[in-house]
C-alpha cells in the first residue's frame, strides 16, 4: 500500500536516486568536468602497496586532495615520490562511490620548482655521504701523461670541441669519445653505461682501455644538470676503477658527482688542462731537470776525487808495510819445514817401538786353533751324553704310556662297550631295551642287543646254561 501523505512543503516533483545513481551521477560529472588537471601540492602519507600501487595525499594550506597512481604507471615516474615533496601531479579526478570521496588518479609528476629540487638534492647528498661515497679516502690520483682519454659528453655541443682544442695546445693524447644525452628522462642511464663501459674495456683489447675519464657538460639550470645529481650516476663515478674528471657547468655549478669524483674541474675546458701538462713546460722542465742533474753529478764527482786524494795521502806505505810480514812469513816457512822433518821422525821411532811390542799372527793362529779343537771335542761329548740321558726318558715315558692304555684294562677282563653311533656307553641307563651295541673285548668285538632285567640281573636263558671253562690268567675283580 503506498502511503500518498506528505507534507505541504514537500515538492512533489523531485525525483528520487538511489545511491548508486547519485554515486554514478557525480562520477561522471567529476571524470567529464575534470579530465586532464595539473594539482600543485606536498606529498603527505605516502604508501606503497604490496599490490604496487602508490596512495598519498597532496595538501596546501587550504585544503587535501586524495592521490592515487597505478603499478603500470608508478614504475614510469620521472621521479621517487615520498613525503615533505612538492611536486606538480599531472592526471584526472574521479570519484570513489564506496567512501563517498573524490580523487586524482595521477599520470605523471614532477618536482615543483627550484626549491624542491634543491630540497631532494640535499637529501640524496647526506644519504650517499652517509654511504661514504664522497671520503677522501676512496679518490685516486690521476696519471700524470695519460696515454688514452675517455671523454662521456654529447657528440655535438661545444664541449667535445674545447677539450680536443686544449689538448691539442697542451700536449696531443688519443680521445676516446662516448656520445651521451647530457639531460633528459634517460640521460642519467646513459652516463652510467658509459662510466660502467669504459671500465668494462679490457686490458690490451682491440679498444684501449683509457687511463683517464672525464665527464663533462656544459652550463644550464639546475633541471638542465640533474642528469648528473641521479644516484645511478654518482654511485658510477664512486665505483670507477679508472681515475675520473667531473666538468659539469660552471663554475659555479656543482652537482653530485662532483664529490664521488677522483678530481673536480670548474669548466670542461679546465678538466683537459688538469688532465695533461704543457708540452713546452714538460720539454723545458726535463731540460732544466737535466741540466742540474750534470751540475750534481760534476759536483758529486769533484768532491768524491778530493775526497779519495785526501785519503790516498793518509794511507802508509804499502812496500814497507808489506815487507815485515814478508820476512815474519819466511821465517815461519823455515821453521815450518824444520818442525816436519823433526816429527816425522819421532813419529816413526814410535811406531817401531809399537811394532816390536806387536805378536805375530801366526802364534795367535794357532793358539786359536788348539782351542777351537778342545772346544769341539767337548762339545761332541756333552752332546752323546745328552741324547743317551733323552732316549732314556722317553723309554721311560713309552713305558709308562702303555700301561696306562685302556687295552691293558680289556686283557684283565673287563670289556668296552659303545652305542650304535660308536660313543663310550659309560651308565646303564644311556641304553634301552632293543638297542645295538659294540662290545669289545681284549681278543676281539662283537655287536649285541640290549634286553630288559631286573636289579640288574640278567634273564636266563632258556635251556640248560653252558659250563665256561675257567681261566686261570684271569683274576678276580674285587
Amino acid at each position: 500500500m503506498i502511503n500518498d501523505t506528505s507534507s505541504a512543503n514537500t515538492p512533489s516533483n523531485v525525483p528520487i536516486f538511489s545511491v548508486g545513481e547519485i554515486s554514478n551521477a557525480l562520477k561522471i560529472t567529476v571524470e567529464e568536468t575534470f579530465d586532464r588537471v595539473r594539482v600543485r601540492g606536498e606529498i603527505s602519507g605516502f604508501k606503497r602497496a604490496a599490490s604496487g600501487h602508490l596512495y598519498f595525499t597532496l595538501k596546501d594550506e587550504a585544503a587535501v586532495l586524495d592521490g592515487i597512481c597505478w603499478r603500470g604507471t608508478a614504475g614510469k615516474l620521472s621521479i621517487a615520490p615520498e613525503d615533505g615533496m612538492e611536486v606538480i601531479a599531472t592526471g584526472r579526478l574521479t570519484t570513489y562511490g564506496a567512501r563517498s570521496k573524490y580523487q586524482m588518479v595521477v599520470d605523471s609528476m614532477e618536482l615543483a620548482g627550484e626549491g624542491a629540487l634543491l630540497k631532494m638534492l640535499e637529501d640524496r647528498r647526506r644519504k650517499l655521504a652517509a654511504e661514504g661515497l664522497f671520503d677522501e679516502d676512496r679518490k685516486q690520483p690521476l696519471p700524470y701523461l695519460p696515454e688514452v682519454i675517455g671523454v662521456i659528453t654529447s657528440p655535438t655541443g661545444a664541449v667535445i670541441r674545447d677539450i680536443l682544442h686544449r689538448l691539442d695546445d697542451r700536449f696531443g693524447r688519443r680521445v676516446l669519445l662516448w656520445p651521451v644525452l647530457v639531460q633528459g628522462d634517460t640521460a642519467a642511464a646513459q652516463i652510467t653505461a658509459a662510466i660502467n663501459g669504459f671500465n668494462a674495456l679490457p686490458e690490451g683489447g682491440d679498444t684501449p682501455r683509457p687511463d683517464l675519464i672525464i665527464v663533462a657538460r656544459g652550463g644550464g639550470s639546475l633541471e638542465d644538470l640533474w642528469a648528473f645529481n641521479e644516484e645511478a650516476v654518482v654511485r658510477a663515478a664512486a665505483d670507477s676503477a679508472i681515475p675520473l674528471i667531473s666538468a659539469v657547468g660552471h663554475e659555479t655549478d656543482t652537482t653530485l658527482i662532483d664529490f664521488a669524483s677522483d678530481r673536480r674541474a670548474p669548466t670542461p675546458t679546465a678538466a683537459a688542462e688538469i688532465a695533461v701538462p704543457v708540452r713546452a713546460e714538460l720539454a723545458a722542465l726535463i731540460m732544466d731537470d737535466g741540466t742540474r742533474l750534470m751540475t750534481a753529478m760534476n759536483r758529486r764527482l769533484g768532491d768524491g776525487r778530493l775526497h779519495l786524494q785526501s785519503t790516498v795521502r793518509g794511507l802508509p806505505n804499502l812496500t814497507r808495510l808489506l815487507g815485515e810480514s814478508a820476512q815474519r812469513l819466511d821465517d815461519w816457512s823455515e821453521r815450518l819445514g824444520n818442525a816436519l822433518v823433526s816429527g816425522i821422525s819421532a813419529k816413526r821411532s814410535v811406531l817401531g817401538e809399537i811394532g816390536g811390542q806387536l805378536r805375530k799372527p801366526d802364534h795367535l793362529i794357532r793358539r786359536g786353533d788348539d782351542r777351537l779343537k778342545s772346544e769341539i771335542r767337548a762339545l761332541k761329548l756333552a752332546g752323546r751324553s745328552l741324547i743317551k740321558e733323552k732316549i732314556s726318558d722317553f723309554s721311560r715315558a713309552s713305558s709308562l704310556l702303555v700301561s696306562y692304555s685302556y687295552t691293558r684294562v680289556l686283557d684283565r677282563g673287563f670289556a668296552l662297550v659303545r652305542d650304535a653311533n660308536d660313543n663310550p656307553v659309560m651308565s646303564a641307563t644311556e641304553v634301552s631295551a632293543g638297542d645295538q651295541v659294540n662290545v669289545t673285548f681284549h681278543d676281539g668285538a662283537r655287536h649285541m642287543l640290549v634286553t630288559d632285567g631286573e636289579s640288574g640281573k640278567l634273564k636266563a636263558p632258556p635251556g640248560k646254561p653252558k659250563s665256561r671253562k675257567p681261566n686261570d690268567d684271569q683274576g678276580t675283580l674285587l
